[in-house]
């Protein structure tokens, strides 16, 4: 950056500091201090993911005698679904699939951390 600009205008506003030694150790720090997290908040998602795989989920809703439903199951009622019986809270937008139009065993995946996905059984079935 040209020093002029740097002068007048970077440091002035406060988005740019001049490079010491001081500065360079806090930057390395704040750098570790986020790899740190990241790895943790991975951690924890790969636990949740441990406690998902392998769970089915239930769900009801009306439907009709051919077991077509009135309504649809989707990725709220899945998050939903997570929350009341296994505990673990997702928002609907982390949750992926097809809309469940009718009775039966559908699939969805749950997205927790970028790198972590699981596949998450949703059985529908009809309310009487």
């Amino acid at each position: 950056v040209a020093r002029g600009y740097a002068r007048n205008y970077l440091v002035p506003k406060g988005m740019a500091v001049k490079a010491t030694a001081g500065i360079a150790a806090q930057s390395e720090a704040m750098q570790r201090k986020r790899v740190r997290q990241a790895s943790e908040e991975r951690a924890d998602a790969e636990a949740i993911a441990g406690q998902l795989t392998g769970a089915v989920l239930t769900a009801t809703a009306k439907a009709s005698d051919e077991g077509r439903l009135y309504g649809s199951v989707g990725s709220a009622e899945v998050a939903t679904a997570l929350v009341e019986q296994l505990g673990v809270t997702v928002v609907q937008q982390q949750v992926e699939g097809e809309v469940a139009k009718d009775i039966g065993t559908h699939e969805f995946t749950v997205h927790l951390h970028p790198e972590v996905t699981v596949p998450v059984t949703i059985e529908v079935t009809a309310e009487d």
